[in-house]
């Protein structure tokens, strides 16, 4: 029972450092108006530039992040987050130029990127498969968008009244976000994923020690069973398969969210309708990656994934015609129910992984499939820029959830890998 609670407790404490993760992406749109207002030359098209490096920044510091963490454990390298974070956006506070703006709010995405996936992968590497695994990471996932809810109504309040301190205070609560999870995250096991001594359990850590925190009951010997690397991941087809529905599922999910206000008025509905499509776009994202990501540890993840992408794709059709038809509330509702369920994946992916290639190197396989989330903005930006200057919202968004139909019909195909020695003094995956 102590073991239990410990590790709830440490799903909770990831499920914060999750949170001050995600202010980064959600209150970019908040703060891009002030930054421009601080910086009256910069252009529209220099905001959006800051959002993307963020985004690039974000994606790529995963990888190294990762392997860091499986082999030295999470605190160092959260250690280096939380000042990475406070840095960030202490540094947009304090800009004499936009280029700094720039800088910092990169060097935020890295410090963002690192807590990410540290903090999806906690419960991945402490909750045993047949323990609740999909709750708990979904329960950590929706800390990602959940928390930016709290911040951002008190940041658009005090940005007017004092830009440089509102960062410097906001820039103070996720540092010490960081620190908190430093602090008290930590693996299972007392040996890493290179078979080196892990400092994490060391006695004289804030802490119990190794042999305190190794699982002793039936089940939970799943935190700590070996695994294989990505680069025996990749030769997997299972892992493109991921990979392609990850990235439809970002681009997509970045048309909708980016777009809804523009989808909703360019159908022709109220500007009241756009303003509640937005929160409902939030609020469903939030909801889904919790209530269906819980749904997989009794239906299964591939099941799982499959269905509520296949009702995400139906839902933003039936939302096109809807809207065509003047329909608001149902539109709304709609809209909603296509963003509930397509934001599950993110909850229910890093469990995939970690039953497809193991759980001892999880950190590093997932963040080498996150990186779908680059094309995916391609998609979700220029791409869909694109198509609905040529084919109006309408069909574009019907054409959206045909992709999502067809990655859903995708995930339904995936079955588990089978793990097995390898020649190479990895571990290889025999289809």
């Amino acid at each position: 029972m102590a073991y239990l609670s410990r590790r709830w407790l440490l799903v909770g404490v990831a499920a914060v450092v999750m949170g001050v993760s995600g202010t980064y992406q959600f209150v970019w749109s908040s703060l891009s108006g002030a930054v421009g207002a601080r910086f009256p030359a910069t252009s529209p098209a220099a905001l959006g530039t800051v959002f993307t490096l963020f985004v690039v920044a974000q994606t790529l510091a995963q990888f190294p992040a990762g392997r860091i963490r499986d082999r030295y454990g999470p605190r160092n390298i959260l250690l280096v987050a939380a000042a990475l974070l406070a840095v960030g956006y202490a540094g947009v506070g304090l800009a004499g130029s936009f280029p700094v703006v720039a800088v910092a709010y990169t060097l935020g995405g890295v410090g963002s990127g690192i807590t990410y996936t540290v903090a999806v992968n906690t419960p991945v590497k402490w909750v045993p498969e047949d323990g609740r695994r999909g709750l708990a990471t979904g329960l950590v996932t929706m800390a990602y968008s959940g928390t930016s809810v709290l911040f951002i109504p008190v940041l658009r309040g005090s940005l007017d009244d004092s830009f440089t301190m509102a960062l410097l205070v906001l820039g103070g609560v996720v540092g010490v976000g960081g620190l908190l999870g430093a602090w008290l995250l930590r693996d299972p096991s007392g040996v890493a994923a290179d078979g080196g001594s892990d400092p994490n359990t060391d006695p004289g850590g804030a802490g119990p020690t190794a042999a305190e925190d190794a699982p002793t009951e039936p089940g939970a010997t799943a935190a700590t069973e070996a695994g294989v690397g990505w680069r025996t991941a990749v030769r997997t087809w299972q892992f493109w398969v991921l990979y392609g529905v990850l990235t439809a599922v970002s681009g997509i999910g970045l048309m909708l969210v980016g777009q809804s206000v523009g989808f909703t008025t360019g159908l022709g509905l109220s500007a009241a309708t756009a303003t509640t499509v937005a929160s409902a776009v939030a609020l469903g994202d939030a909801a889904g990656v919790l209530v269906v990501s819980a749904l997989s540890d009794r239906l299964g993840g591939e099941r799982t994934v499959g269905v509520s992408l296949v009702f995400c794709g139906c839902a933003l059709v039936a939302s096109v015609v809807a809207g065509s038809h003047g329909l608001e509330v149902l539109f709304v509702v709609l809209v909603a129910a296509a963003a509930f369920f397509r934001s599950p994946v993110f909850g229910i992916f890093p469990t995939l992984v970690a039953d497809y290639y193991g759980t001892a190197r999880s950190s590093e396989n997932y963040a080498t499939l996150y990186t779908a989330k680059l094309p995916g903005g391609v998609v979700g930006g220029t791409v869909t820029g694109a198509l609905i200057a040529g084919l109006g919202w309408s069909r574009s968004f019907v054409l959206g959830g045909g992709v999502l139909v067809l990655a859903g019909l995708a995930a339904l195909s995936l079955r588990p890998t089978s793990v097995g020695p390898d020649a190479d003094g990895e571990r290889a995956v025999d289809d």
